[in-house]
């Protein structure tokens, strides 16, 4: 596939394992990943956060499952906002759910196994249609992998959000009779569930942003006055890694389009 393409943001925040440790729970606050007891496995973080992907991918990678997390967090991120070939993009999405499906049978009860397989399937079923994706049965198997998340982790506001998304994105694409008959989506559920992630993970950039497009899914023109103020609240907020810096500069270019 070639080399990674590297993380290259003047005044990015900087993180080593002492700042990584102050600032854990709110990093992690989304995906309830529990502070490393191990020094090299918080090192490999300290490289995600700063975003040395390849690095951090390769870091978790020699300390086997117990890695595994910050591997599929490390592809995943760089797959979604900085490989700019998509086939390539493709690819890494694809590798690492099969990845996420070993460490399932490797670990059954991580959690992380089961939201790393529904992201990058997530993240791959953008990549090729949400239309395209559901007729390769690829719907099911994000739902199953987002609430088997949510048993294991009821804490996991990324789960919560993502299956909200999902909800939101079937019902916008193939409608909600449709979407509610072959998929069982709902506006009800979604909404329930954006509201769980932003009371687990408050005043965060992802929730925000991410339930403002899901009420623009969901509602439309109707929702724009709450769209408007959540958008302007993300836009005053500061990253605090590499993967806010990326993920603020795709909102906030979304919102240029």
């Amino acid at each position: 596939m070639g080399p990674w393409q590297s993380f290259d943001r003047a005044g990015a925040p900087r993180h080593d394992a002492r700042s990584l440790t102050q600032q854990w729970n709110d990093l992690h606050r989304g995906d309830a990943e529990p502070l490393p007891q191990d020094p090299a496995l918080l090192e490999a973080w300290v490289l995600y956060h700063n975003g040395a992907f390849d690095e951090a991918r390769q870091a978790g990678m020699a300390l086997g499952w117990r890695g595994a997390a910050v591997v599929l967090k490390a592809t995943c991120v760089y797959a979604v906002y900085l490989e700019p070939r998509e086939s390539t993009r493709l690819a890494l999405l694809q590798d690492a759910a099969e990845y996420a499906v070993a460490h399932q049978q490797h670990m059954p009860a991580c959690p992380a196994a089961w939201y790393g397989q529904a992201y990058a399937l997530g993240r791959f079923s953008q990549g090729i249609s949400v239309a395209k994706a559901l007729t390769q049965g690829l719907g099911q198997r994000i739902q199953t992998a987002l609430r088997k998340t949510i048993a294991l982790e009821p804490r996991h506001a990324d789960a919560h959000l993502a299956l909200a998304t999902f909800h939101a994105e079937l019902i916008d694409k193939v409608g909600p009779l449709i979407g509610s008959l072959t998929h069982g989506a709902s506006r009800q559920e979604a909404m329930a569930l954006y509201a769980q992630a932003l009371q687990l993970n408050p005043d965060a950039a992802v929730p925000l942003n991410e339930y403002a497009n899901g009420l623009l899914m969901l509602e439309g023109e109707a929702s724009l006055p709450q769209v408007t103020e959540l958008q302007e609240r993300v836009a005053a907020l500061a990253p605090r890694d590499a993967m806010e810096c990326l993920y603020l500069d795709a909102a906030r270019l979304a919102l240029d389009d």
